[in-house]
């Protein structure tokens, strides 16, 4: 039987601090306006940055991202292949909660799940780079 991924004690403020810093240092420094959002373990909100000329709807996508990637600890971008690939796989619609946009990356410590972050307002895949590198910090 294979080790199912735990939940870990939630992210620090300082440690989601240092994950809202250089997630907001890498997409400034491509000028990409996002909404940024840090969930801790239970998928409560740490930090929320709308960044400037970001467009209103990614703050509440940038938030629904962390919640989808913290609550099935997985990125989100899992249901983004899943939709695309088709048949059974369209499911996952079904599923409350899911966020099947790229986005949404859990944030570990020692191999369990502290939080996620979420994070819009380009091309998902930019969404995705920009959530992954700032897990990274961690």
């Amino acid at each position: 039987m294979s080790k199912t991924l735990q939940y870990g004690p939630p992210i620090s403020l300082a440690d989601a601090r240092r994950v809202m810093a250089a997630c907001e240092a890498y997409c400034e420094a491509r000028e990409w306006p996002m909404a940024i959002a840090i969930v801790d373990s239970a998928a409560r909100l740490i930090l929320h940055v709308t960044m400037d000329g970001t467009q209103n709807a990614s703050i509440a996508i940038s938030r629904a991202k962390a919640e989808c990637a913290v609550n099935f600890k997985r990125e989100t971008k899992v249901f983004e292949d899943r939709i695309a690939s088709g048949g059974v796989n369209l499911k996952s619609l079904a599923m409350p909660g899911v966020i099947p946009v790229e986005g949404g990356v859990p944030l570990m410590r020692n191999g369990t799940v502290i939080g996620a972050i979420g994070v819009s307002g380009m091309a998902s895949g930019e969404d995705g780079e920009a959530a992954k590198a700032a897990a990274a910090v961690l």
